[in-house]
């Protein structure tokens, strides 16, 4: 499998942080670009969990700005 960075943003600092703590059950590779207040975060995945980290994503309120191809 490959992997797969996603990049996503979020209005508030909260939303931020439980998808970061989401995606780092997820066994995310790599979660970096996180910001005080809200801001963007870009996770590395495997493209087995890519769909899930997609959608927990937005679940939590951010906003994908990746697409799966």
């Amino acid at each position: 499998m490959r992997p797969i960075e996603i990049q996503a943003s979020f209005k508030s600092e909260r939303e931020a942080q439980e998808a970061l703590h989401k995606l780092q059950a997820l066994r995310a590779a790599a979660v970096s670009g996180y910001e005080e207040g809200g801001g963007i975060l870009t996770a590395t995945v495997d493209e087995s969990v890519a769909e899930r980290a997609l959608h927990l994503i937005q679940q939590v309120g951010g906003s994908v700005d990746t697409t799966l191809s």
